[in-house]
């Protein structure tokens, strides 16, 4: 049981380790393959779609076969899967980014640049080439090949939970169980603080290192143009779950089962779990009696009013958390300027922490106070809403937009309406600048703008990320400007107050992610105690397949979507075609991310006072009265519980912590 115990363990890390690196490269993935947001929304959600279309499969034929051997398949899936995703790296060649200066240097015009060409011919000449760079450049599909890696690894990742655990739960002694589940649980908390970790690493790394000379490439990780080694994770991954598989493949069917465990009872999610994955002993009923109970059973559990009144709260929360999780590094990095690397290592160093902390403070508090369904229910709600309105003061803690002269502010410095921007002014007429590269420079004036060209500059010293520009003619009409008309490549950098706003945001993150975890073990217990014991198992499958159907894979796309609204300078592809964002309405961006969150979850609240009367209503006779699931209210929800609950939190493959996130 030890062998078995250390390998499921290990599976557990590699799976949510997999699931984190897809979500710290999301900002990589969108950039690297020109993509918008709502459509790398629909990559990241493939994964609940793979899960879900052998969900069934593996429930009712997996614990007829060989448990350990379907699990060593679904590991080598997986690894297959995270290999599959990495590989159109090796296919499409070297990655180009929007430049006008390398462009320049490619076609062999000036060792020292002009970016404001005063001849036709030289704009013609660029076309030419980036006509024959089009023609010769692999499909603008390849993400195809990410999103069916991603849907193999849902695959790969379905029969792990189910048949490990059920495994656990029949060959081990009772008092074991809770211990051997928890032990689980705590290593598949360090799989999400190690991928975000990693992702961090990776992301810091050039997308082409070791390929190209790395003195030539003009942008930093600063850059929104910049595009880290994205597959690497991906091949650790692979390789990671590849390990994770070979224990099993020696692992027998069956152990010799305790004395003890012969006549044991469980009432929790595991032995609802083993029931359902247990071959049936008696003789097979036909399928018009089995599909007439299994509709009477449905009807039985969407007619109990608490159940389904806490299936829409759950609901509206889980939109507005996997929403908010898939996007999160790329609002850390448009909002206050930070790099992906950093974004991504903040969030595993500062919101994981405190999320396991808060979950097994959680399971302390309620054993202390020996809490039933009522108290439970109340110590969640109070719990989330603090969570909530912590959550709000994001609002408050913003950056202004970037600085950029003819699309946030005029070359005056003067801010303008989104509908009035112009990059075209008459410091950079008499330059032929073309208006759909984006190849920021900051001025030393403050202001950034969208090309050397565009800056008015005519002359240029330096290699590389060192180059500068002079002679830039729009510095000069930028008002109460009397110094250098010099610009150096990238953005200007966000002031001081956005940091100190980037801190108080990493504090109220950690906050709000405590508070919601505290109460995250009771509430997800609470389910249990709205149904009769015997509908448990169908009830927890109804809720997490509609939590994957209706939030998994919908919400990434139409926050996405949403985002993608904000936009205000699209990227172009070397065949002139859209490419993924280069610069967002920080404002727009902030109002739109945090608020379509706090507008799914703010009525989860009102249902989740409903939803309290409900539960008072049903469990306020505390003497020996029957109730649906055969207890009184003030039985306290027991140790066993406590543990078994967790198989559907940090662990869970549906949401791998974006709930407490």
């Amino acid at each position: 049981m030890c062998a078995f115990l250390a390998a499921l363990s290990f599976s557990y890390l590699s799976k949510t380790l997999s699931g984190t690196i897809m979500k710290s490269s999301i900002t990589q993935i969108e950039r690297r393959f020109d993509v918008t947001s709502s459509t790398v929304g629909f990559i990241d959600g493939s994964f609940e779609i793979g899960n879900l279309l052998v969900i069934a499969f593996v429930s009712y034929f997996g614990a007829k076969l060989h448990r350990p051997k379907v699990i060593a398949v679904g590991c080598f899936t997986m690894a297959l899967g995270s290999l599959l995703t990495a590989m159109p790296h090796f296919f499409m060649g070297y990655y180009k980014y929007e430049s006008t200066s390398h462009t320049a240097s490619s076609a062999n015009l000036t060792s020292s640049i002009n970016p404001c060409s005063q001849h036709q011919d030289v704009n013609k000449t660029l076309c030419k080439l980036s006509s024959a760079g089009c023609e010769k450049e692999p499909s603008s599909h390849m993400w195809i090949y990410i999103l069916l890696g991603n849907m193999l690894r849902g695959i790969g990742e379905t029969p792990i939970t189910p048949l490990g655990i059920s495994y656990l739960d029949d060959f081990a002694k009772e008092e074991d169980v809770p211990v051997y589940v928890a032990c689980l649980h705590t290593i598949a908390m360090l799989g999400p603080m190690f991928g975000f970790l990693l992702g961090s690493l990776c992301a810091k790394l050039y997308v082409d290192i070791g390929f190209v000379d790395l003195g030539s490439i003009t942008i930093t990780p600063q850059d929104s143009r910049w595009v880290g080694a994205w597959w690497l994770g991906f091949l650790i991954g692979g390789v990671t779950n590849f390990l994770a598989a070979i224990p099993f493949c020696f692992l027998p069917k069956s152990l010799k089962k305790p004395e003890e465990a012969n006549d044991k009872t469980s009432y929790g999610l595991l032995e609802n779990t083993r029931n359902k994955l247990t071959p049936a002993q008696s003789k097979p009923r036909k399928w018009s009696v089995i599909l007439k109970d299994f509709y009477t059973s449905l009807k039985k559990v969407l007619s109990n009013r608490m159940y389904f009144t806490f299936l829409c709260c759950s609901l509206l929360q889980f939109n507005s958390f996997i929403g908010f999780l898939t996007y999160k590094p790329k609002y850390m990095e448009q909002q206050y300027g930070q790099s992906t690397s950093k974004s991504n290592f903040l969030i595993g160093l500062t919101t994981l922490p405190p999320v396991s902390i808060g979950i097994f403070l959680g399971g302390l508090i309620m054993k202390k106070y020996k809490m039933g369904i009522i108290g439970a229910t109340k110590f969640a709600f109070i719990m989330s809403f603090l969570a909530y309105v912590t959550t709000l003061l994001h609002f408050f803690v913003g950056c202004e937009n970037h600085v950029v002269a003819g699309m946030t502010v005029s070359y005056e410095g003067k801010p303008i309406p989104y509908h009035e921007n112009a990059i075209f002014s008459e410091c950079n007429s008499g330059c032929k600048c073309a208006s759909t590269v984006w190849d920021p420079v900051c001025g030393d004036n403050g202001l950034t703008y969208v090309s050397a060209c565009l800056a008015g500059c005519t002359t240029s010293v330096g290699h590389g990320k060192n180059t500068v520009f002079h002679n830039c003619s729009c510095l000069a009409v930028s008002s109460s400007w009397t110094g250098n008309n010099s610009v150096t490549l990238g953005q200007c950098p966000k002031s001081e107050d956005c940091s100190m706003n980037f801190i108080y945001y990493t504090v109220i993150q950690v906050i709000s992610g405590f508070c919601y975890a505290l109460g995250g073990t009771p509430a997800y217990l609470i389910m249990f105690r709205c149904v009769q014991p015997e509908l448990k198992s169908l009830a927890v499958g109804l809720y997490t397949l509609i939590m994957r159907v209706l939030a998994g894979i919908p919400a990434p796309v139409y926050f996405g979507a949403l985002i993608d609204k904000t936009c205000l300078k699209w990227g172009s592809t070397s065949c002139g075609q859209q490419g993924a964002c280069r610069l967002y309405d920080s404002n727009a961006y902030r109002y739109v991310y945090l608020g379509l969150s706090a507008v799914l979850r703010g009525p989860s609240y009102l249902i989740g006072i409903f939803f309290y009367i409900l539960i008072k209503k049903s469990f306020q006779n505390k003497k020996s009265r029957p109730i649906v699931n055969g207890g009184r209210e003030d039985v306290p929800i027991n140790k066993e519980d406590n543990c078994k609950i967790k198989e559907h939190l940090p662990g869970s493959s549906d949401v791998e912590n974006e709930s407490c996130i």
